[in-house]
C-alpha cells in the first residue's frame, strides 16, 4: 500500500512538472555589453509564462517597393508562418501588424478584437511623432546613437539601378495565417490596450525591416521597452534595408547582424525560432555565408 501511494504521488509530482514546462518557454536570450571594449556576448536561459507572452508580427507585407526585400519576405513568410502556428499552440497571443493596410481587415473579428479591448493608460506618453503617416519611435540618441549601417537611401539592396520608392503593399502576406483568436492592429494604443487585458508582460518581435519599423513603429522594439514590457527579439525572423553600397560595405546579411547587435547592446536581447519550434533557425537562400550570428 505505501509502495502505491509513493507511485501514486511521483506520478502527480511528474504531471505537475510537465504541465509546469509544457505551459512555458525556454528561451535562450542573447545581449552584449553596451562597452566598445567588452565583445563577450552573454546568453542567458529563461523561461517565459506563454500566456503573458505576445508574438508582435511587424510589416510582413504582400509586396515591396524594393523588389530584393520583397522576395526574402516571401521566402520568410512560409516558415514564419509554421513559427506561428507553434506559438498559438503553446498558448502566444498572436498580434499581426502590417502597418497603412489595417483597412483590409476592417470587417473582421481580428480587427474587432483589437477595436474593443478597453482603454489601458501606458505609464509613459505613446509616441505619436510621425513618419509615413503613422507614430513612430525615432532613434533615441541618448540611449543607442547611430544604427551602425547607413540605410540613408532606403536600403534597397537589389543589384544596378535601384527600385523607385512607392506604397506597393495592400494586404498582409497571404502566407501567413491570420487565425481566430489573433488580434490585427498598427496602433500604439491598441496593441498597449491588449496586453493589458490579457495581462502580457512578454513581447517577442519579429517581421521587417528590422533598422526601420521593428525598433520604430508605436508597438514595435523601442516602444515596448519603454512601457517596460520584457522584450525579445526572434532574430532569424527578420531582415533588414540595407544597401552593401553603402556604409559600412558589407554584405547585405552582414548588415542585418549588425543591426541585431546594436539591438542585443542597446535595447533587447534576441533569440532564434529554434526556441519556439525546435527546428532549425531559419536562413535566408542568398545567405553564402559560411559562418553567421545566428
Amino acid at each position: 500500500m505505501k509502495t502505491l501511494k509513493i507511485t501514486i504521488l511521483a506520478s502527480v509530482l511528474i504531471a505537475m512538472t510537465t504541465s509546469i514546462w509544457a505551459e512555458n518557454l525556454k528561451l535562450n536570450l542573447r545581449s552584449q555589453s553596451k562597452d566598445a571594449a567588452d565583445t563577450k556576448v552573454n546568453t542567458e536561459r529563461v523561461m517565459w509564462d506563454s500566456k503573458k507572452t505576445a508574438l508582435i508580427i511587424c510589416d510582413m507585407w504582400d509586396d515591396h517597393w524594393c523588389k530584393s526585400a520583397s522576395r526574402r519576405v516571401g521566402e520568410m513568410a512560409p516558415v514564419l508562418n509554421d513559427t506561428i502556428k507553434i506559438a498559438r499552440a503553446k498558448g502566444i497571443f498572436i498580434i499581426h501588424a502590417p502597418s497603412s493596410v489595417i483597412d483590409f481587415y476592417k470587417d473582421t473579428s481580428q480587427r474587432n478584437l483589437a477595436q474593443k479591448a478597453p482603454f489601458a493608460k501606458a505609464p509613459i506618453k505613446l509616441s505619436t511623432s510621425p513618419r509615413w503617416g503613422t507614430a513612430w519611435c525615432w532613434t533615441d540618441g541618448k540611449r543607442e546613437g547611430v544604427l551602425p549601417i547607413d540605410d540613408s537611401d532606403m536600403g534597397c539592396s537589389c543589384k544596378g539601378e535601384k527600385c523607385d520608392i512607392r506604397e506597393a503593399w495592400k494586404r498582409q502576406n497571404k502566407l501567413i495565417d491570420i487565425a481566430e483568436g489573433d488580434a490585427v492592429t498598427d496602433n500604439g494604443q491598441e496593441t498597449y490596450n491588449l496586453l493589458a487585458e490579457r495581462e502580457i508582460d512578454n513581447v517577442i518581435l519579429c517581421g521587417v525591416h528590422l533598422n526601420m519599423c521593428v525598433l520604430g513603429r508605436p508597438f514595435a522594439i523601442r516602444q515596448m521597452v519603454k512601457v517596460g514590457k520584457n522584450v525579445a527579439l526572434m532574430r532569424d525572423m527578420t531582415d533588414t534595408m540595407y544597401n552593401p553600397e553603402r556604409p559600412p560595405g558589407v554584405d547585405h546579411f552582414t548588415g542585418t547582424d549588425l543591426v541585431i547587435e546594436h539591438i542585443e547592446k542597446f535595447w533587447c536581447p534576441s533569440f532564434t525560432s529554434t526556441d519556439i519550434t525546435g527546428k532549425k533557425a531559419f536562413r535566408f537562400k542568398e545567405d553564402k555565408r559560411k559562418k553567421s550570428r545566428k
